[in-house]
């Protein structure tokens, strides 16, 4: 059956996808292999239906207050993670310690 042409055509479409896959596999784990920050979703600069200058007002009008909504909110909760805003059962258990 290897003398065979298309046999031997298919045998080699069969390790040239093979070889792909480990080289995608390489790729992948080269990736997982570098912890980091991930990109957020949406940020990939995908396109819409919409023309730029819609995307840009629509943009304006709904994201016009998300840095001081986002500041607040991570001062709250740095408020909410220090220890000065510890109970009473927390100190009394580092006061025994």
């Amino acid at each position: 059956m290897a003398d065979d042409p298309v046999a031997r055509l298919h045998q080699h479409e069969r390790e040239q996808e093979r070889k792909r896959l480990r080289e995608l596999e390489a790729k992948d784990l080269e990736v997982e292999s570098k912890r980091g920050p991930r990109p957020l979703e949406g940020f990939a600069g995908g396109h819409t239906t919409w023309a730029s200058q819609q995307d840009d007002v629509a943009a304006a009008e709904l994201h016009t207050h998300d840095a001081e909504e986002s500041l607040a909110e991570s001062e709250e909760q740095v408020a909410r993670l220090s220890p000065e805003d510890e109970g009473p059962a927390r100190k009394d258990a580092k006061h025994r310690e």
